[in-house]
């Protein structure tokens, strides 16, 4: 964790405890977290030490709540509420009800169409249309830190084992609220308003297995073996300094895919036992997080406290701004894919450079055979 990440201006929440005790909501702050169970602030909004009230509470609770403890912070002596980094064990922010990932770079959907159909279009008809996605596993997602069992599948005609080809992928995802009940879709001009923040995505990926799999279907077995986050969830309103307005589109999406909204200069790396193998930023994400929820809500499907809907892997227009494996070894850059006991880290922030920096912490885990 990089203390710089994590000003009064970020304040993301996560979940996490001590010694093996109880778990407790709380609030991360430099190198401390300020613990908003033993605070007793919000109205007891914290007391079972968790946030799943919190985030079902919807998007008045959540500005009135972060400018409280912002007060709090400015004004108060803290000391006997604030618990080192170093002590914690983090937890999942919250039970992940559902879990949505998309497929919404333009510059991913394209190196990996002239990858896998070099004689054919690199995009689908569809794919500058509509977001495209797929519906994961919720019960497989873990936290930052956790390890990640190489899966066994089949690699194709008769073909049983290990994954030869296990990469990961550079995601950002969203964390909705109170949500809305089925055959209600929501405005693409709405959508903020049912996002509580923003955590990184790992969607790690067997690739030999995918592609044996997933004709016609998609993934499946390739992807819901693990899929990991980061523990600190961001809010919405610590990124406001750095909303930017996203890629055209060409043609324009249908009505009900707009306004697109804003994206998000967010700084992206991903490392593998520490070197850095790719740089990107979620600015240039072709389909935001507004034209996500519109999209995966157009049919009336529903959507609650907790859900998870990631970007898909992000990668920008230059060779060293790609977001997975599946891309950097098909460029050249490197010829393999991940080995046992390789630890990959997702790492991002907006600001720095004289303003502050908003970080999310860290998104890794360790290839075990």
């Amino acid at each position: 964790m990089n203390p710089a990440d994590f000003p009064v201006q970020n304040l993301p929440y996560g979940v996490f405890s001590v010694a093996g005790g109880p778990r407790h909501a709380g609030v991360a702050l430099g190198d401390r977290i300020l613990d908003l169970t033993t605070l007793g602030v919000c109205g007891g909004l914290f007391a079972s030490g968790n946030l799943e009230s919190l985030i079902a509470a919807g998007p008045e609770v959540w500005s009135e709540t972060r400018h409280l403890l912002t007060e709090t912070i400015e004004g108060g002596d803290l000391h006997d509420h604030l618990v080192p980094m170093t002590e914690a064990v983090l937890h999942l922010p919250c039970p992940i009800g559902n879990y949505v990932d998309f497929f919404s770079s333009l510059e991913h959907a394209a190196n990996t169409g002239r990858i896998l159909r070099p004689d054919t279009e690199p995009l689908t008809p569809n794919w500058r249309r509509l977001p495209i996605g797929y519906h994961g596993r919720a019960r497989s997602i873990v936290i930052d830190g956790v390890p990640v069992r190489r899966p066994h599948g089949q690699r194709g005609p008769g073909d049983f084992g290990p994954t030869r080809r296990l990469d990961f992928e550079l995601e950002v995802g969203f964390i909705t609220g109170p949500g809305l009940s089925l055959g209600t879709p929501v405005t693409a001009s709405a959508a903020e308003s049912h996002i509580f923040g923003l955590v990184l995505v790992n969607d790690w990926s067997a690739r030999d297995i995918q592609a044996w799999e997933a004709k016609p279907l998609g993934p499946f077995l390739g992807k819901s073996f693990a899929t990991t986050i980061s523990p600190w969830v961001v809010p919405l309103a610590a990124l406001a300094p750095h909303r930017v307005d996203p890629p055209p589109q060409h043609p324009p999406p249908l009505p009900y895919l707009t306004p697109a909204g804003k994206s998000i200069d967010l700084h992206l790396e991903a490392a593998i036992n520490g070197t850095v193998v790719t740089r990107t930023n979620y600015r240039h994400l072709y389909w935001t997080m507004s034209q996500q929820l519109a999209h995966a809500t157009s049919n009336g499907a529903n959507f609650g406290p907790g859900d998870l809907f990631a970007s898909g892997t992000v990668s920008g227009p230059t060779p060293d701004s790609r977001g997975c494996l599946l891309e950097i070894t098909e460029n050249g850059q490197t010829g393999e894919y991940l080995r046992d006991g390789d630890t990959v880290t997702l790492t991002a922030w907006a600001g720095g450079d004289g303003q502050p920096r908003i970080g999310f912490g860290t998104c890794s885990g360790t290839v075990v055979a």
